[in-house]
Parts: C-alpha cells; structure tokens; sequence
C-alpha cells in the first residue's frame, strides 16, 4: 500500500504524536490522490487525516505483546543497510 507508512507499534522510544499524524498523512493521501488538497475539499482532507490519526493512536494504546521492543536506532540501521543492498550505495552527484 504505502511505502513510506511505517510500523509504528512496540518501539522503544514510543511513537509520538507526529510520526501517527504523518502516517495518517499519507494514509489519506493515498485514499485521496492529493498530495495538497484543493480549498473546496481541504476542511475534509483534515478531518479524515485527524479520524485516522486518532484511531492509530487507539490502535497502538490497544494492542498488546510479550515481544521485547524494538530500538528505533536498530531498525533505522537496519533499513539504511537493506537500501544499501537493494540500491548499491548511491553517490551523490558531486563526485
């Protein structure tokens, strides 16, 4: 669905309230197809982003587990490490 939505559930530091609203952005991104919605439809756009950030957060508050959290500093190495080998280290174009 969307890529850039992470996993927000059993980190270690919690989510914060703008890493749920950001997902929820995207979300309703998405669901739209506006990156900007127009003036007519703005007042609903930020309802939606507003209803599904809310239900994240009760969602995370309600979920349960027994595995160990994961360290937001792992996994973030561990991502830049998968782009690595599926993107070959790209250079910036100053070289």
């Amino acid at each position: 669905m969307c890529r850039n939505i992470r996993t927000l559930f059993n980190f270690e530091p919690p989510a914060t309230e703008l890493e749920i609203r950001d997902a929820a952005l995207q979300f309703v991104r998405k669901l739209s197809g506006f990156n900007v919605p127009s003036k007519a439809n703005a007042a609903a756009f930020d309802r939606a982003v507003a209803e599904v950030a809310g239900s994240a957060r009760e969602l995370i508050a309600s979920l349960v587990t027994t595995a160990e959290p994961r360290d937001r500093a792992v996994e973030a190495e561990r991502a830049r490490v998968r782009s690595a080998a599926r993107f070959g280290g790209m250079r910036s174009g100053s070289d």
